[in-house]
Parts: C-alpha cells; sequence; structure tokens
C-alpha cells in the first residue's frame, strides 16, 4: 500500500516540483535550489493537467468499478471545457473538436497524422495502481485502452502500456529496469525496437532524436532517471534537471520512483505544499491527504476486481 500511494502521491510531487521550470534549460534545478517554489503561472507546490487528468482517471475507476472509456472521456471533455490552465495542443483538439469519443482521436491522428505526444503518459498513476493486481496483460491492455481516448498513434499506446508495466513490477516490490526486456516482449513487433533503443542500458536523454514532449525519449528519460540514482528525490530531481517538458517527465518519473521507494521517501516539503485544481469540478482542489485516500482506495479497489 505505501508503494501504491507512492506511485500517485509520487507523481503529483514530480508534476508539481517540474511545472516552474517547464521548456527551460538543463541544470536550472540545481542553479537555482528552489523546490516547489512556484512560477511559470504556477502556484508552489500547484499540479498540472498531468496530475489532473490521473486524478479524474482514477476516480472514474473507482465510480464506475472499472475502466468504462466513454466515462472517462466525458470526464475528460468537463475538464478541459473549463479552460484548464495547461493542456496539450492534441489533447485539446481531441477533447473540444466535437467527435465522439471512440472516434475523436482516431479522426485527429488521420488528420495529422502526429499523435505520439507524451499527454497519455503523464496521466498513469493512477491507472497504474488500479489494474496492477490483474497482471501484466491486463494491465497493458487497460493501459492501451486509456491512451487511445486522445492519441491514436499506436506508439502512444505502446508508451503508457509499458509505463504500466515498469510501475505493475514495482508495485510487486521487483526492479523495474529488470523488467525491461520481458516487458519489450509484450510490446507491438512494430513499436518494439524503437522502445528497446531508448530503454536500452547505455541510454542517455542526450541521445533523444526528438524533443522529450514526444512518447520516446519522455519513457526513456523517467526510466534512465529512475536506474542512474538511488533514491526517490534524487531520481525526480535528475528528471527535472533535464530541462524541457519537465513537469510530465518528472511526473512520470515520480510514477515509478514512488511505487519503487514508497511514499515515505517523498520528501515531507514536497508534499506540503502540494494542491490539485480540478477545473469543471466545482472549483475541487485536491491535497496530498486526498491522493493519499485516492491511492489507497484505487490499490483496495484493484485487488478486490483481480
Amino acid at each position: 500500500m505505501d508503494r501504491a500511494v507512492g506511485a500517485v502521491l509520487g507523481s503529483a510531487a514530480g508534476d508539481a516540483l517540474g511545472a516552474p521550470y517547464e521548456f527551460g534549460p538543463a541544470g536550472r534545478l540545481t542553479e537555482r535550489g528552489e523546490e516547489m517554489c512556484g512560477g511559470g503561472g504556477w502556484e508552489p507546490g500547484e499540479a498540472t493537467d498531468d496530475t489532473q487528468m490521473a486524478v479524474l482517471v482514477g476516480e472514474s475507476l473507482l465510480e464506475r468499478g472499472g475502466l468504462e472509456p466513454p466515462d472517462v472521456f466525458d470526464r475528460f471533455r468537463r475538464w478541459a471545457a473549463d479552460e484548464p490552465k495547461d493542456i496539450g495542443l492534441q489533447t485539446e483538439d481531441v477533447l473540444t473538436n466535437g467527435k465522439p469519443w471512440d472516434l475523436a482521436a482516431a479522426l485527429h491522428f488521420q488528420v495529422t497524422a502526429r499523435a505520439a505526444g507524451n499527454g497519455c503518459l503523464m496521466r498513469a498513476s493512477t491507472s497504474a495502481v488500479y489494474f496492477a493486481p490483474a497482471g501484466r496483460e491486463a494491465t497493458m491492455d487497460a493501459a492501451r485502452r486509456l491512451a487511445a481516448l486522445t492519441h491514436g498513434d499506436r506508439a502512444a499506446w505502446e508508451g503508457t502500456a509499458v509505463l504500466h508495466e515498469l510501475v505493475r513490477v514495482a508495485l510487486d516490490g521487483g526492479d523495474p529496469s529488470a523488467a525491461v526486456p520481458a516487458t519489450l516482449d509484450r510490446v507491438h513487433p512494430d513499436h518494439r525496437d524503437r522502445y528497446a533503443r531508448v530503454l536500452a542500458a547505455d541510454w542517455h536523454p542526450d541521445h533523444a532524436t526528438e524533443f522529450n514532449g514526444a512518447v520516446w525519449p519522455c519513457l526513456g528519460s523517467a526510466v534512465w532517471a529512475l536506474r542512474t540514482t538511488s533514491g526517490f528525490a534524487q531520481a525526480v530531481r535528475a528528471a527535472v534537471d533535464l530541462g524541457g517538458d519537465t513537469d510530465t517527465v518528472a511526473a512520470m518519473t515520480g510514477t515509478l520512483a514512488g511505487a519503487r521507494y514508497g511514499a515515505a521517501a517523498i520528501p515531507e516539503h514536497w508534499t506540503d505544499p502540494l494542491h490539485v485544481p480540478l477545473p469543471g469540478f466545482g472549483g475541487r482542489v485536491l491535497r496530498s491527504d486526498g491522493l493519499r485516500t485516492l491511492a489507497r482506495q484505487l490499490a483496495a479497489a484493484g485487488a478486490a476486481a483481480r
């Protein structure tokens, strides 16, 4: 249970830590030495769309007793309609184009041929906790279905499936890095080689061929941060110091590191100011205790549904 709470709370903490440094240069966190400082339009400890969408997924799973994609999509659409501070361009188009839940992302991809952004990875913490007790196949399948709600490119589905599986391994007490080869065996053959490159033990974020707003380097960077450090805070700081899409890379790293090290490893000065506004839902704001409760409920409900 501590690991489950760690995954959800750790993702939110990473998100809020990285938000003020988004699109900045590498090394800015270490240079400034300021944590949960706010800036760039964010209050100290304020989580972004990454955590907001993760909460909506988690609450849907609990209230509907499992995955009902139309319900998740409706919650996303309600959230997007209330003009959140931050929302990815692709996600915004899919959620506001008026198309049905099962066509919106696919039609967007047909038109743009570009839908491998990391917006489906960033919201994975809650669903990864819920589906983990069901095992690898069910976890990865659910991840693909959730990713497909906003991302029509299968590359995004496969990356989300990999992240869910690595979190599942960590929640079970295993080493996510050691689980990479077995996880890649379950990736669609058309996408396996590309993920194998960014998840290789000798890969470094400097080797990325795309901005880390894309699924491949974003996932690779999170796994790299976990692999090359020895604690929760070290991993998340390393992720933020990469620069670029700092909130999402740190949120994913926080999910993995929280599942690996547990909630007790998350610094209190990160969790004390943490808060998650939920546009479209009556002005609700979820704080650290609410995230802990959500994580416990998801872990218990997922185990009961096994």
